[in-house]
């Protein structure tokens, strides 16, 4: 995957908000982060709050796309790929449901 060209930027950039928005907000990921809350609590900063920080996130799951893209970029071109299908799909369904 090349970041530097506009569909693998646009393909990176969901990526990095779907993974960004399931290590903050999803269910699926919640026992994890309780987990981290109890040992580094978010009002003291830190991990912690990393976690509940969409924006704190993204800096962090966009630096694991960059990264990734360059020592495995086929790999990463699909994963990133998926998560990015997922994401256009949350946003959607998100647009569908603002009645």
């Amino acid at each position: 995957m090349k970041i530097t060209d506009f569909f693998g930027f646009l393909i990176g950039a969901l990526a990095t908000y779907r993974l960004a928005r399931f290590l903050t907000r999803d269910e699926l990921f919640s026992p994890v982060r309780n987990l981290i809350w109890k040992k580094f609590k978010p009002e003291k900063g830190g991990l912690g709050y990393l976690f509940t920080c969409m924006w704190c996130m993204s800096v962090w799951t966009a630096s694991i796309v960059v990264l990734s893209s360059i020592i495995m970029p086929k790999v990463t071109l699909y994963i990133c790929i998926v998560l990015g299908l997922s994401a256009v799909a949350g946003l959607l369904a998100a647009y569908e449901d603002r009645d």
